[in-house]
């Protein structure tokens, strides 16, 4: 999977740099709101100065951090901060170590191992821990946003993407098969992720509801924001091949043939789509794009 993750947030790396421009404006507000005297350095309007350490967090952990490409960028976006990615899967965390060295970042980003969020108790408070898709791969959702609260300094914040728009690609009638097929892709995927879920060790059903579950976790709701990701047809070839990587993906768990998710024409309209001999696959359609939201929701540790 490190190829494929690494590609994915590649594609999306302008969201993320949108993502990490606010969090810092986020934090410069409440730098700027603080009594004087109380270390913060308020610029105009009562925000402190973007480049400013104020301005930025002195310890940003990645949890969940994959193969370190949102981590890296961090650290170029947050010049003042070392930043951790923290992972339970060694190769992964090998491809952030060569990612970080061959941008001259290795001085600012280092890996830790552990299996989240427990294993994150080894690490000293954060200013930041960013958590993208992470937490609902823990089978209690509702502990691990205690675990990941419990690791803030404080006035820490805690950002986590969960939640968005499914992905668009293609148009809805787009001449082959019946139309409408992405709109099934996310009925199946829907499916596949409650089975991901509830097949997790102490499973446990939540409520959704991100604001409400941060505080429940002792946190201050603050915002949430959703970030858009739009690339026009015709797309760059990086966008072209994350795109087919997820269609394959689609057709992989939609095709077990004890129970399968999809119908036999949608899985042949994937076969269609997915083979490059085809003048209709995803290989060569000039009205292909990609058409996402993320969502990010935010919470403070009180000081």
């Amino acid at each position: 999977m490190a190829p494929v993750l690494e590609q994915n947030a590649e594609v999306t790396a302008p969201v993320y740099r949108e993502v990490a421009a606010w969090l810092r404006d986020l934090r410069a507000v409440r730098e700027g709101e603080r009594p004087a005297g109380d270390g913060a350095a308020a610029g105009e309007g009562g925000r402190a100065d973007e480049g400013s350490a104020d301005g930025d967090p002195s310890l940003i952990v990645d949890a969940g951090s994959g193969p370190g490409v949102v981590a890296c960028l961090f650290a170029e976006v947050f010049p003042q901060a070392q930043v951790i990615a923290a992972d339970p899967e060694e190769a992964l965390l090998a491809r952030t170590v060569e990612r970080a060295a061959r941008l001259g970042l290795a001085d600012r980003v280092r890996t830790h191992r552990a299996e989240l969020p427990n294993g994150l108790g080894e690490l000293p408070p954060a200013d930041l821990i960013w958590a993208a898709r992470s937490v609902h791969h823990v089978g209690d959702q509702v502990a691990a946003l205690a675990a990941l609260a419990d690791r803030l300094a404080p006035g820490g914040t805690l950002a986590i993407l969960e939640g968005g728009l499914a992905p668009r690609s293609l148009p809805r009638d787009f001449g082959i098969g019946r139309p409408g097929l992405q709109a099934r892709l996310d009925a199946a995927n829907e499916e596949w992720f409650a089975r991901m879920r509830a097949d997790l060790p102490g499973a446990k059903e939540a409520t959704e509801d991100w604001a409400a579950l941060l505080t429940a976790a002792g946190l201050r709701h603050v915002a949430t924001r959703s970030f858009l990701v739009d690339l026009p047809a015709p797309l760059p070839d990086a966008a072209r091949d994350h795109i087919i990587t997820t269609f394959g993906r689609y057709r992989d768990f939609a095709a077990d043939s004890e129970n399968p998710i999809l119908d036999s024409d949608d899985r042949a309209t994937l076969d269609r789509l997915l083979d490059p001999q085809d003048p209709e696959s995803l290989h060569r359609r000039a009205d292909l794009f990609l058409l996402t939201a993320h969502t990010v929701h935010v919470a403070v540790r009180e000081a």
